[in-house]
């Protein structure tokens, strides 16, 4: 076991991990915090990546004696700022929008599971019980429509809610 510290390697490491975790994790914040509340919405794929990647850099930045504070903090800045270009190019370009973005998938509308859409997107017909139920209702009795959004979550539409002759027309995206 040359060079592997097993039970303690002396005071340096953990003192190292405590500054460069500490101020790692107040640089993160404020550019999390600077990069605007885009960042912290509601998931979607990019912004999973971005956890992901940023959980991976700091674990690895906590636990690498050979990275920096500096190369840390780069690496967090970049991360961030990478998803924060992404957000900008899907707002100013309708391509790179299209290309990057999922549509609301419906899959479940006046009493019929679309299973073409369920099969397509992975869900079982419990889901769009446990959908209904997550949103105060009974059964799927009440519910006109269950749309999967492009971040994950379900929108459950009632019945009651569309009132007499209301289309569901706007909610109805792809099937």
């Amino acid at each position: 076991m040359d060079g592997v510290t097993l039970w303690w390697g002396g005071w340096e490491p953990l003192v190292r991990i405590v500054v460069v975790g500490t101020l790692g994790y107040v640089w993160l914040v404020g550019v999390l915090r600077f990069s605007g509340p885009r960042n912290l919405a509601k998931m979607t794929p990019f912004d999973f990546v971005l956890t992901v990647t940023l959980g991976s850099a700091f674990g690895r930045v906590l636990t690498s004696k050979e990275t920096s504070l500096a190369a840390a903090l780069l690496v967090f800045t970049l991360l961030v700022g990478l998803q924060w270009l992404m957000a900008l190019l899907r707002q100013r370009s309708r391509k790179v929008e299209r290309a990057l973005s999922t549509d609301p998938v419906l899959l479940f509308h006046d009493g019929t599971f679309v299973r073409e859409a369920m099969r397509r997107q992975r869900f079982l017909e419990s889901d769009i019980h446990s959908a209904a139920r997550e949103n105060g209702l009974g059964s799927l009795q009440e519910v006109a429509a269950v749309v999967l959004q492009a971040d994950g979550s379900f929108s459950v539409i009632e019945k009651s809610s569309l009132g007499d002759g209301t289309s569901l027309t706007p909610y109805v995206v792809r099937r």
